[in-house]
């Protein structure tokens, strides 16, 4: 199973960590892959300064946000599985 891991840390929280990771959840409901990739939270990628931190397939990826997550998603995560 692959996981995505969204950084919950002071910065990343103040930065919408959790906005990221609802709309994570929505998007992997919707293209029924909760089976095959677990959503995790996790802390401090190292990345702090760069806005929500999410870790995918042993890279980081940054300055995630609400309204970029589902571009990320196709662009990342889609091509992968």
């Amino acid at each position: 199973m692959h996981s995505i891991s969204v950084c919950v840390g002071s910065s990343c929280h103040l930065k919408g960590a959790y906005e990221v990771i609802n709309e994570l959840k929505r998007l992997l409901e919707e293209y029924s892959l909760s089976d095959q990739i677990e959503l995790k939270a996790c802390f401090c990628l190292g990345k702090c300064q760069d806005g929500v931190s999410v870790l995918w397939n042993e890279k980081v990826y940054t300055s995630l946000t609400k309204e970029n997550t589902e571009e990320f998603f196709k662009e990342h995560v889609m091509i992968f599985i």
